[in-house]
């Protein structure tokens, strides 16, 4: 996970972002963002489609160690500084609360079937309790305890990613089925069709995680996989054009159509996400959005590919402040977060 952004080269970005020599096509179009005098780190957020974006960090500690951003329905999550902050989505104001969540110092969120899970490489796992602050230990008897990433199915099939293989349980974690070699990330479902990025690229399943096969693999691995009105969308690295390329799917994840022909080609676009009617994407370049599902493309905030840059990095260049940087996008409810990140991540 990544370290924060530093507040000035915020402030700087914004203000020479409208003063570029050259103006950006119709396609990509700028819309000036509001900016905050007093902004403490760049964790942003949009309730009116990318139209306008305010920061959301204050009342935080400094962040000095790497983050991590969850986002859920209703409710979003930090962890920084061995402690976890959450904060519900909805307010005019938001307001960070710390969790108590033991034995975790770099903790990890995901939002299941059964509840918010908070998990942490080492295999402690948590789950917390419905309208309280208690979190329960679960899976305590794991075999492993090199835990990557755990998803439950509708059905309540539980995933669990070790960085090295995936396995499936059908009985509450009492006992684990190996189903695919290999590190998997992200895992989403709908209709019947699930869908992993791994180390070939994307790949697809259908009959509950006992088989996978690569309907994506064009050399690299597999970033990002969303689920959007009526299909999938994807993001995998392409050896051949040395980029991460964008793709949608909407014949259960059979085949798959690249999007990004109108943005720039780069090996660090970080994510693609719905909200409303429009596409997301964060780019090094920006926050662009979509109308009209990849076609065209049109810039809602600047972006770290700045001119600028190449006279601040050597004042601003630290190891807890690189200034290569991509906003990491998040959606919660109607509301969409922009995080900046180290390219990668």
């Amino acid at each position: 996970m990544p370290f924060m952004h530093p507040p000035l080269l915020y402030f700087l970005l914004h203000f020479f972002a409208g003063n570029q020599a050259s103006e950006p096509s119709a396609e990509t179009k700028m819309v000036e963002p509001t900016k905050e005098a007093e902004a403490t780190n760049v964790i942003l957020q949009s309730k009116d489609g990318g139209h306008t974006w305010q920061d959301i960090s204050h009342g935080l500690p400094e962040i000095e160690e790497r983050m991590g951003f969850f986002a859920g329905e209703s409710e979003i999550y930090l962890s920084t500084n061995g402690a976890l902050y959450r904060s519900k989505s909805n307010l005019k104001t938001h307001v960070w609360e710390k969790e108590n969540v033991p034995d975790l110092k770099s903790t990890s969120i995901t939002f299941n079937q059964s509840g918010v899970m908070a998990y942490s490489f080492d295999g402690h796992i948590y789950r917390k309790k419905p309208s309280s602050d208690t979190w329960l230990p679960i899976y305590t008897d794991l075999i492993t305890h090199s835990v990557a990433t755990i998803f439950e199915t509708s059905d309540g099939t539980v995933f669990m990613g070790t960085g090295k293989s995936l396995s499936k349980s059908t009985d509450k974690a009492q006992s684990w089925k190996p189903v695919q070699k290999g590190w998997v990330d992200n895992i989403v479902e709908s209709e019947g069709v699930l869908l992993a990025t791994g180390q070939q690229g994307i790949m697809r399943s259908t009959d509950n995680g006992d088989t996978w096969e690569w309907v994506i693999s064009e050399g690299g691995v597999g970033i990002a996989v969303e689920r959007i009105d009526g299909g999938f969308a994807a993001i995998a690295y392409n050896t051949r054009t040395q980029s991460r390329r964008i793709h949608t799917s909407f014949d259960g994840g059979k085949t798959w159509q690249a999007i990004d022909e109108g943005l720039q080609p780069s090996k660090n676009i970080s994510s693609v996400k719905q909200m409303g009617n429009y596409l997301f994407v964060g780019h090094p370049d920006g926050i662009f959005r979509s109308s009209d599902m990849g076609n065209t493309w049109q810039r809602v905030h600047a972006g770290f590919g700045n001119p600028l840059y190449a006279s601040l990095k050597f004042a601003l260049w630290t190891p807890a402040a690189p200034v290569e940087k991509v906003f990491k996008l998040y959606v919660s409810g109607n509301v969409l977060y922009a995080v900046a990140v180290s390219p990668g991540c």
